[in-house]
């Protein structure tokens, strides 16, 4: 089972996350923000990856340092749980309707962080959550496990839908992406020889 822990703590937050690829989709998440949680369900369920996630941080001040410091903890047990990515398929990509909405999600697992982030809100909260912290996230979780991701919303109306098909097509591209393939063996999809190192 690839698998790793993480502990990040700061004058902002403490937070722990507990990753394994190789899961059921199990999540156990809790930030205090009750809509985060909910998109990062989604995120285990639909990756198949098991996630356990204990955040405390300044919500009295806002929720920006406890999304985008979850998101950075995420992105390095990713990276950890990954090791030297032998025999990943390291693409993945998805299409993700939900309802009149239509949201596509790619990732590299390229060691090279990126991010193209195409959603656009309507409104700028979703339950205690400020709509431009998904962005927040996005960046901070692509950096910190070293992936290029692209997230686009091509149609849509409803704020929710928006962003919990964009969390399902990021949760099915990183399934597809850390996936084992059969036909790879342990070699690295890369001519360098490495991804990230």
């Amino acid at each position: 089972m690839r698998r790793a822990s993480v502990e990040r703590k700061t004058k902002e937050t403490d937070i722990a996350v507990t990753l394994c690829l190789d899961g059921e989709g199990r999540a156990e998440i809790a930030t205090g923000i009750g809509f985060y949680d909910h998109m990062l369900e989604q995120l285990a369920r639909h990756s198949l990856m098991d996630i356990t996630i204990k955040a405390e941080g300044d919500l009295h001040i806002d929720a920006h340092h406890t999304v985008e410091d979850v998101g950075i903890t995420l992105g390095l047990a990713l990276k950890k749980a990954l090791g030297e990515r032998r025999g990943i398929r390291r693409y993945g990509h998805a299409y993700v309707p939900m309802d009149e909405t239509l949201s596509r999600v790619a990732v590299d697992i390229s060691g090279r962080p990126f991010l193209v982030w195409k959603l656009a809100f309507t409104q700028d909260r979703l339950g205690e959550m400020d709509t431009e912290l998904f962005e927040e996230f996005a960046r901070a979780f692509a950096f910190a496990a070293g992936i290029t991701l692209h997230v686009e919303n091509l149609y849509g109306l409803n704020n929710h839908h928006k962003i919990e098909s964009c969390f399902k097509g990021l949760a099915m591209a990183l399934r597809m992406a850390v996936e084992l393939d059969p036909r790879r063996g342990d070699q690295i999809a890369s001519t360098k020889g490495t991804i990230g190192g």
